[in-house]
């Protein structure tokens, strides 16, 4: 371990972190990392804010949805420090009462109904271990999921992820696995009658798609069709649960009678790693049977258990707070939209998850670069490079939200003027 007073600081340690990237990650997210950080990397974070190795701050609305409560909230943190000094690891052979009380709060926390839980690391995870107990438990092979789906990109979970750039290269993948088009309510019941459907997977808003909102209307035919056809149905929550769009579950509060609710991102509190999958006993029938069949080191593992408590107690604290964040984010972009009508072809969000469409790929290109200028991280849409998302923490204030909006409309107009040179 390097001593602290030899570590390098500031320009000595950025040039350090990118030629460690680029010799043992990718060149690729050097430059990446070397544009959004204007060639300094992330040192150290707490809030709303992210401290550069050149002492400069940036605005995180990025994060890719981790952060909901922020960098290092601090009943998170001392709750992960605690167990960290008790016991971060299990046995695996001992029962660990910590994952077990995390486990009863989730269950208890989206209304009882679905109370068995598998705990994971990252989304793959959740989605991995759904899609098998739907496979067991119907003895069905094919799984549907829905046209601009992601659901991950371990192998069983891009089968589900639907843009090519994901899969190219790679497929065969999972077997039997079909996408469904958004705007047909009967396409369920037609995949069906084939008999071989084990359950239909969705995201009730699709983020890495845009930021796209699902017909609830259309998924509420989809679960009740894949239920008369035996098969189960699975919300993917990873991203817009747990208050990020609004609601604990958008699913459950929308009623759709699912059989699972796939959660991750900001489930450890933005301080550790973890997914889950609360099912259904009659989804979850082949862990009852054989909790063997489905098991991974470092599921479940305290230190990252440690972290459910708090976190939900924080984020049904500042839930409120998250609606008056929401109000100032949908009022801040429609104002922009409606002033850059050229440049800014449409908004769609819903609570703290934001997308906004630019009139090309190059345009947006060119605002991610002029928000990195203005120190405010954001996260791009892979799967629809013209749409840039914008994720602000529950703990956000007016003054932060309107700075985040200030530096989206002075890179919008840079980015106007720079494409029409």
């Amino acid at each position: 371990m390097i001593p602290v007073a030899a570590r390098p600081t500031g320009r000595d340690l950025a040039r350090q972190t990118f030629r460690r990237v680029q010799r043992h990650f990718s060149p690729a997210v050097a430059l990446a990392g070397k544009f959004a950080g204007q060639g300094s990397v992330e040192e150290a974070a707490s809030g709303c804010e992210i401290t550069l190795s050149d002492g400069r701050t940036m605005l995180d609305f990025g994060s890719y949805a981790v952060t909901l409560l922020g960098h290092r909230h601090p009943a998170v943190t001392a709750a992960v420090r605690a167990q960290l000094d008790a016991m971060p690891v299990s046995s695996r052979s001992l029962v660990n009462p910590v994952a077990a009380a995390a486990a009863e709060r989730l269950a208890d926390h989206l209304g009882g109904r679905l109370k068995r839980v598998y705990l994971g690391v990252n989304g793959c995870d959740a989605v991995e271990v759904a899609v098998k107990l739907a496979r067991l438990a119907t003895g069905r092979p094919r799984v549907l999921a829905v046209n601009g789906a992601f659901h991950g990109k371990s192998m069983g979970a891009l089968a589900l992820t639907h843009h090519e750039r994901f899969r190219a290269g790679l497929e065969p993948l999972l077997a039997y696995a079909s996408h469904l088009d958004t705007g047909d309510p009967e396409a369920v019941a037609r995949e069906c009658a084939a008999g071989d459907v084990a359950a239909v997977v969705f995201e009730p808003i699709q983020g890495e798609n845009g930021v796209m909102p699902l017909d609830t209307a259309v998924l509420a035919r989809w679960c009740e069709d894949a239920h008369a056809a035996g098969a189960f149905a699975v919300a993917d929550e990873i991203q817009c649960g747990l208050r990020r769009a609004g609601e604990r579950s958008l699913a459950l509060h929308a009623s759709l009678p699912v059989d699972a609710v796939l959660l991750g991102k900001p489930l450890g509190g933005g301080v550790v790693p973890l997914s889950a999958a609360v099912c259904s006993d009659e989804l979850y029938r082949p862990l009852l049977d054989d909790p063997f069949r489905h098991s991974a080191t470092f599921a479940g593992q305290p230190l990252c258990a440690a972290a459910v408590p708090a976190a939900l107690t924080a984020i049904e604290d500042l839930a409120d707070q998250g609606a008056a964040v929401s109000a100032w984010m949908a009022a801040g972009l429609a104002e922009l939209m409606r002033a850059h009508p050229g440049a800014v072809t449409a908004i769609r969000g819903r609570g703290l998850l934001w997308g906004v469409d630019f009139a090309s790929k190059e345009l947006s290109g060119e605002v991610q670069i002029g928000l990195a200028r203005r120190g405010l991280l954001v996260s791009p849409c892979l799967s629809r490079p013209e749409t840039l998302r914008l994720l602000p923490p529950l703990i956000a204030t007016r003054r932060e939200v309107d700075r985040a909006l200030d530096a989206l409309t002075s890179a919008v107009e840079a980015a106007e003027a720079e494409v029409a040179r």
